[in-house]
Protein backbone atom coordinates (compact mmCIF):
# COMPACT_ATOMS: atom_id res chain seq x y z
CA UNK A 1 0.00 0.00 0.00
CA UNK A 2 0.71 3.70 -0.59
CA UNK A 3 2.14 5.29 2.19
CA UNK A 4 -0.83 8.43 3.04
CA UNK A 5 0.58 12.05 2.81
CA UNK A 6 -1.06 13.10 6.31
CA UNK A 7 1.22 17.00 6.41
CA UNK A 8 3.24 18.35 3.90
CA UNK A 9 5.34 21.28 3.61
CA UNK A 10 3.49 24.39 5.23
CA UNK A 11 1.52 22.63 7.21
CA UNK A 12 4.71 21.26 8.73
CA UNK A 13 6.02 24.82 9.37
CA UNK A 14 2.96 25.88 10.97
CA UNK A 15 3.00 22.68 13.41
CA UNK A 16 6.09 23.45 14.48
CA UNK A 17 5.26 27.29 14.68
CA UNK A 18 2.27 26.40 17.48
CA UNK A 19 4.28 24.08 19.25
CA UNK A 20 6.97 26.54 19.58
CA UNK A 21 4.58 28.83 20.84
CA UNK A 22 2.83 26.22 23.48
CA UNK A 23 6.54 25.82 24.56
CA UNK A 24 7.33 29.58 25.56
CA UNK A 25 3.70 29.92 27.14
CA UNK A 26 4.22 27.17 29.41
CA UNK A 27 7.52 28.09 30.66
CA UNK A 28 6.41 31.92 31.04
CA UNK A 29 9.09 32.93 28.31
CA UNK A 30 12.18 31.49 27.13
CA UNK A 31 14.18 32.30 29.98
CA UNK A 32 15.96 29.22 31.43
CA UNK A 33 14.80 26.75 28.57
CA UNK A 34 16.72 24.27 26.73
CA UNK A 35 16.38 22.15 23.96
CA UNK A 36 17.09 19.14 23.22
CA UNK A 37 16.50 17.25 20.12
CA UNK A 38 16.81 13.70 20.37
CA UNK A 39 18.94 11.66 17.09
CA UNK A 40 18.03 11.30 14.12
CA UNK A 41 15.16 13.94 13.59
CA UNK A 42 14.44 15.12 16.78
CA UNK A 43 17.64 17.75 16.71
CA UNK A 44 16.33 19.26 13.55
CA UNK A 45 13.11 19.68 14.83
CA UNK A 46 14.45 21.21 18.21
CA UNK A 47 16.56 23.70 16.11
CA UNK A 48 13.71 24.56 14.33
CA UNK A 49 11.85 25.20 17.40
CA UNK A 50 14.57 27.26 18.93
CA UNK A 51 14.46 29.45 15.74
CA UNK A 52 10.70 29.88 16.26
CA UNK A 53 10.92 30.97 19.50
CA UNK A 54 14.02 33.92 18.38
CA UNK A 55 11.03 35.12 16.19
CA UNK A 56 8.88 35.93 18.45
CA UNK A 57 10.77 36.20 21.87
CA UNK A 58 14.39 37.77 20.46
CA UNK A 59 15.69 34.76 22.25
CA UNK A 60 17.17 32.12 20.99
CA UNK A 61 17.36 28.95 23.72
CA UNK A 62 20.38 26.83 23.85
CA UNK A 63 19.67 23.25 21.84
CA UNK A 64 21.24 19.87 22.30
CA UNK A 65 21.55 16.70 20.66
CA UNK A 66 20.90 13.57 22.05
CA UNK A 67 21.80 9.84 21.62
CA UNK A 68 20.14 7.51 23.30
CA UNK A 69 21.46 4.13 21.73
CA UNK A 70 23.16 3.01 24.52
CA UNK A 71 20.36 3.74 27.48
CA UNK A 72 17.52 1.49 25.47
CA UNK A 73 16.53 -1.20 27.05
CA UNK A 74 16.76 -3.36 24.40
CA UNK A 75 20.34 -2.69 23.76
CA UNK A 76 21.46 -6.08 24.24
CA UNK A 77 19.01 -7.75 21.78
CA UNK A 78 19.67 -5.54 18.59
CA UNK A 79 22.32 -6.80 16.34
CA UNK A 80 23.97 -5.18 15.22
CA UNK A 81 24.27 -2.51 18.28
CA UNK A 82 23.11 0.33 17.45
CA UNK A 83 25.96 2.93 15.86
CA UNK A 84 27.06 5.53 18.45
CA UNK A 85 26.65 9.25 17.76
CA UNK A 86 27.86 11.94 19.82
CA UNK A 87 25.24 13.61 22.05
CA UNK A 88 26.24 17.83 22.00
CA UNK A 89 24.23 19.07 25.37
CA UNK A 90 24.31 22.91 26.19
CA UNK A 91 25.42 23.41 29.78
CA UNK A 92 23.91 25.32 31.83
CA UNK A 93 21.21 22.19 32.29
CA UNK A 94 21.14 21.90 36.00
CA UNK A 95 17.86 23.78 37.44
CA UNK A 96 16.63 24.72 33.59
CA UNK A 97 13.36 23.53 32.12
CA UNK A 98 14.81 20.76 29.86
CA UNK A 99 12.11 20.16 26.26
CA UNK A 100 12.79 16.51 24.87
CA UNK A 101 11.92 16.87 20.88
CA UNK A 102 11.37 14.12 18.81
CA UNK A 103 9.41 13.35 15.43
CA UNK A 104 7.08 10.15 16.45
CA UNK A 105 6.19 9.07 19.80
CA UNK A 106 4.95 5.15 20.11
CA UNK A 107 6.12 2.94 22.92
CA UNK A 108 7.69 5.50 25.11
CA UNK A 109 10.54 3.31 25.86
CA UNK A 110 13.13 6.19 23.31
CA UNK A 111 12.00 8.65 25.58
CA UNK A 112 12.42 6.48 28.81
CA UNK A 113 16.37 6.32 27.57
CA UNK A 114 16.00 10.05 26.67
CA UNK A 115 15.68 10.62 30.42
CA UNK A 116 18.04 8.73 32.17
CA UNK A 117 20.72 10.21 29.42
CA UNK A 118 19.77 13.84 30.01
CA UNK A 119 20.64 13.17 33.39
CA UNK A 120 23.94 12.24 33.22
CA UNK A 121 24.66 15.79 32.08
CA UNK A 122 22.92 17.33 35.04
CA UNK A 123 19.97 17.93 36.81
CA UNK A 124 17.04 20.26 35.26
CA UNK A 125 14.50 21.98 37.16
CA UNK A 126 12.20 19.59 35.23
CA UNK A 127 11.59 17.59 31.47
CA UNK A 128 8.87 18.14 29.14
CA UNK A 129 8.27 16.50 25.94
CA UNK A 130 7.24 17.70 22.17
CA UNK A 131 6.63 15.83 19.47
CA UNK A 132 5.57 15.98 16.35
CA UNK A 133 3.55 13.25 16.16
CA UNK A 134 2.36 10.59 19.15
CA UNK A 135 0.63 7.65 17.21
CA UNK A 136 -0.47 6.07 20.63
CA UNK A 137 0.45 2.18 21.96
CA UNK A 138 2.15 3.37 24.99
CA UNK A 139 3.92 0.41 26.60
CA UNK A 140 5.38 2.98 29.59
CA UNK A 141 3.46 5.76 31.35
CA UNK A 142 5.12 8.62 29.07
CA UNK A 143 2.60 10.84 28.05
CA UNK A 144 3.77 14.43 26.04
CA UNK A 145 3.65 17.75 26.62
CA UNK A 146 3.54 19.55 23.31
CA UNK A 147 1.89 17.33 20.79
CA UNK A 148 2.28 18.66 17.42
CA UNK A 149 -0.56 16.02 15.99
CA UNK A 150 -1.88 12.92 17.53
CA UNK A 151 -2.67 10.16 14.82
CA UNK A 152 -4.11 6.93 16.06
CA UNK A 153 -2.29 4.22 14.35
CA UNK A 154 -2.79 0.08 14.20
CA UNK A 155 -0.15 -1.64 15.46
CA UNK A 156 0.93 -2.97 11.43
CA UNK A 157 0.98 0.84 10.51
CA UNK A 158 3.96 3.20 11.39
CA UNK A 159 3.77 7.26 11.05
CA UNK A 160 7.26 8.82 9.25
CA UNK A 161 8.17 12.35 9.78
CA UNK A 162 10.71 13.38 6.65
CA UNK A 163 12.31 16.63 7.28
CA UNK A 164 14.17 18.72 4.78
CA UNK A 165 17.42 18.47 6.80
CA UNK A 166 17.60 14.63 6.91
CA UNK A 167 14.98 13.11 4.21
CA UNK A 168 14.60 16.38 1.49
CA UNK A 169 11.39 17.23 2.40
CA UNK A 170 9.44 18.10 5.44
CA UNK A 171 5.80 15.61 5.31
CA UNK A 172 4.58 13.28 7.48
CA UNK A 173 3.05 9.89 6.36
CA UNK A 174 1.33 7.02 7.12
CA UNK A 175 2.45 3.84 6.22
CA UNK A 176 1.03 0.71 6.30
CA UNK A 177 3.86 -2.65 7.56
CA UNK A 178 7.19 -0.29 6.90
CA UNK A 179 9.65 0.04 9.16
CA UNK A 180 9.46 3.49 10.43
CA UNK A 181 11.89 6.75 11.39
CA UNK A 182 9.99 6.72 14.24
CA UNK A 183 10.41 5.09 17.97
CA UNK A 184 10.27 1.66 17.92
Amino acid sequence: MSPVELQRGQEVARTIRRLAHEIVESNGGAENLVLVGLLTRGAPLAGRLASAIEAFEGECPPVGRLDVGLYRDDVAHRDPPPPVRPSDIPLGVDGATVVLVDDVLFTGRTIRAAMDAIMDFGRPARVRLAVMVDRGHRELPIRPDYVGRNIPTAPSQTVEVRLAETDGEDAIYLMEGADSHGEH
